[in-house]
């Protein structure tokens, strides 16, 4: 059990605490699902970026999924080998392409014909050759949030089939563009096989085709997605994922390349808030906290449902609000929550925070954001300083 009310004693709130003995987990399970063929997992950095997380995860052997050179270099820091990182994402400037080029990182995955053409000029002033690989987007319904679908037309992601079929051929023919691998991702939080599997299906329908044509890649990039539990979900279970996978692909002979983030990080992680004080207007009760929407964005952004632990508290419960000290209405961890009476200082757990939590946060109201605890075989550490108003007001103080 993690001490929760020590750590918040030791380290104040907002606090998000992070179990690597979790993490390792979800990625042991994860691989030894795709055992007995060649595979990398590439942790998807978005998901959690801090250091500490990322050093854990190259410790057993991961690659990194990255989305901003910033993220490759973040990779890169904490250890994860050049030949597992991967650069993604759908607006990569001039410099974050040159720099991911003169990195030598595995490949790059290009996300327009536009793109594949910055990617080849660059290359060529380097005097070099950019491995790639295309993003394709298969027009499939993942059946997930809206703002985490990525892999409709209706998506700024990727490119269709035939777009794809040609980006292949003009880097195929070109002197400073190697294409070794394909890539598709249809959403996050997927929870239903059938779409991942389709998709998977129409890729590598692809990737044949295109071998047909002395067009052979290496890698299958099957991006990431797999949904976790925050409520009541029914998920998909690690074996059923890469038994589909493989059954998609049968008889290529590649590396199958796969993007987890949540899975890995999500129920791994704790958002630790302190109770300031209840309010009541008429008959509606209100919980505030010190933690906001600034912390943990998930509930307003996409009102999703994190499940709240009142420490060391009983008695009968009511329907509340949780909200913060941020000056917005959309300011709340949980809306309607059953909880028992609170007192000040009080400490809840917000449950399933340990992805897309502290990397989304803000600055908004000149709030400092919180620090961040890793435990492990008993032992907590600190691996990221609360925010300070002086570390705040760093990049404008020399311009008053």
């Amino acid at each position: 059990m993690i001490p929760f009310q020590s750590l918040a004693q030791t380290y104040g709130t907002p606090l998000y605490v992070y179990d690597f003995d979790a993490m390792k987990e979800q990625f042991e399970t994860l691989k030894e699902a795709f055992r007995g063929r060649k595979s990398i997992l590439a942790y998807a950095v978005k998901a959690n970026s801090n250091l500490s997380v990322i050093k854990h995860f190259a410790s057993l052997g991961s690659g990194a999924d990255c989305v901003s050179i910033g993220e490759v270099r973040r990779a890169l820091m904490a250890g994860i080998p050049a030949y597992k990182v991967i650069f993604s994402g759908v607006g990569k400037r001039d410099d974050e392409i040159r720099e991911a080029i003169a990195s030598d990182i595995l490949y790059i995955n290009v996300e327009s014909e536009a793109e594949l053409g910055r990617v080849e000029m660059i290359a060529q002033e380097l005097n070099s050759k950019a491995r790639i690989s295309i993003r394709v987007n298969p027009n499939i319904d993942p059946k997930t949030h809206p703002y985490i679908s990525t892999g409709l037309h209706d998506n700024k992601f990727g490119v269709e089939i035939n777009a794809a079929k040609r980006m292949y051929i003009r880097a195929k023919n070109s002197e400073h563009l190697d294409p070794v691998g394909i890539h598709f991702h249809i959403g996050s939080q997927l929870t239903q096989l059938e779409p991942i599997y389709e998709a998977a299906v129409i890729v590598a329908d692809l990737m044949r085709s295109l071998s047909a044509i002395d067009i052979d890649l290496k890698f299958f990039d099957i991006g990431g997605g797999l949904g976790v539990r925050y409520n009541d979900e029914t998920t998909i279970t690690p074996y059923d994922y890469a038994q589909a996978i493989l059954g998609a692909i049968k008889g290529l002979d590649v590396t199958i390349l796969c993007e987890p983030g949540r899975f890995l990080t999500a129920n791994a992680g704790y958002f630790l808030t302190k109770v300031l004080y209840e309010k009541q207007n008429g008959q509606k009760r209100f919980v505030v906290v010190d933690g906001a929407m600034n912390d943990l964005i998930r509930p307003s952004l996409y009102n999703a449902y994190h499940r709240i632990e009142a420490l060391d508290k009983s008695g009968e419960e009511s329907l509340a609000d949780v909200v913060g000290p941020v000056c917005e209405s959309g300011d709340f961890l949980a809306k309607e929550y059953p909880l028992p009476m609170l007192e000040h200082n009080d400490v809840l757990v917000v449950h399933s925070a340990g992805a897309y939590g502290f990397g989304m946060g803000s600055n908004y109201n000149t709030r400092g954001r919180s620090a961040e605890v890793a435990y492990e075989d008993g032992q907590a550490r600190l691996i990221r300083s609360r925010e300070s108003f002086d570390d705040l007001i760093a990049l404008e103080r020399e311009y008053l």
